[in-house]
């Protein structure tokens, strides 16, 4: 997993590179963000680019992991001895004892590695023992091993370990990079990538945790309503679009299948309101739709498409009080 193998995140990147290059990391370090959005492979390009048997200079990478030497390979497998990744157990928890034995070996050096790499995952899950016993490490780090803490919730770990641990915080993915990296590692479809990443919120995880046909059919469905609003004012007809959503089948139920219409028809907002600004379509989440998206954004405009987006932010608020979805659709299509 070398750097230019990570999706996103090109400035941290970057910087992470620099500093393995220039023997400038921390010994130890808190990737903090979204779940799903890449901090864990960051880790292990870390790991590969300060263990690399054939280092590169690879674009605005001053180091990079080769991926393809022995240590590389081992470290993609998860059975390199001087790479270590901790993780919650069957209890969703990270009890002191591993953090002890991480410990323990930390106090040698490294058996084959130019530096040890500890990873700990979902750093929020160690119980606070765990957290105190790894204080004093963290404090005055072995020399040849390296403590990188990944979290989504990173406020969740105790404040004294916050203080020993320099954070790099990490943003959710672009939609464009999270369905290439669908298309590219997990063999789906432009059209089933773009819709799974229209709803995933920068998150790779929420993407492939959804069923790609529901997606495809919501975004389906968020297209219908759009085009049927730019069509005709005629109330009438924007309710029959209303109950034809109703009356999609999906293993979804009809709350959650309105909120993912929803959020779908959010992500086109935000590309019709690039595209009406003059903005750079290369931003849109939904390239594929491009001509549809232009035809659209010639008839609602600036203002109309910013009213829109802020409709659709009150039927979402509404959903999540409980509202009826029916009573959200038949509002939606008429405040359209």
């Amino acid at each position: 997993m070398p750097f230019r193998s990570v999706v996103g995140h090109a400035r941290l990147l970057a910087l992470l590179s620099r500093a393995v290059a220039r023997e400038t990391l921390p010994p130890a370090l808190l990737l903090g963000g979204p779940a799903g959005i890449g901090k864990r492979r960051t880790a292990l390009a870390i790991a590969e680019a300060l263990n690399c048997l054939e280092p590169q200079v690879s674009g605005a990478f001053e180091r990079d992991a080769c991926g393809a030497c022995t240590a590389c390979r081992r470290i993609g497998r998860g059975v390199h001895p001087d790479v270590i990744v901790l993780e919650p157990g069957d209890t969703g928890s990270i009890k002191i004892e591993p953090v002890r034995e991480v410990i323990g070996r930390t106090a040698y050096r490294p058996f084959e590695a130019r530096r040890r790499v500890v990873i700990v995952d979902e750093a929020d899950a160690l119980v606070p023992q765990a957290q105190n016993a790894l204080l004093k490490t963290l404090e005055e780090p072995p020399s040849a091993s390296v403590f990188i803490l990944v979290s989504s919730m990173p406020d969740a770990l105790l404040a004294t370990v916050r203080s020993r641990c320099p954070r790099l915080r990490f943003g959710p993915l672009a939609p464009g990079d999270v369905a290439d990296l669908l298309m590219r590692e997990h063999g789906y479809g432009e059209a089933e990538a773009r819709a799974a990443a229209a709803d995933a919120d920068g998150s790779i995880s929420r993407a492939l945790q959804m069923q790609s046909a529901d997606l495809t059919e919501a975004r389906e469905a968020a297209c219908e309503i759009l085009q049927q609003a730019a069509r005709s004012a005629d109330p009438s007809r924007r309710i029959d679009a209303a109950k034809a959503l109703a009356a999609r089948k999906t293993s979804l139920g009809e709350r959650d299948q309105l909120a993912v219409v929803l959020r779908v028809l959010a992500s086109l907002l935000r590309d019709i309101a690039i595209l009406a600004t003059g903005g750079d379509a290369r931003l849109l989440a939904n390239a594929d739709l491009t001509p549809e998206l232009q035809r659209l954004s010639s008839t609602f405009g600036p203002q109309r498409t910013a009213r829109t987006c802020a409709s659709v932010d009150r039927a979402l608020g509404a959903l999540d009080r409980n509202a009826s979805a029916k009573v959200v659709a038949d509002w939606l299509v008429l405040e359209l």
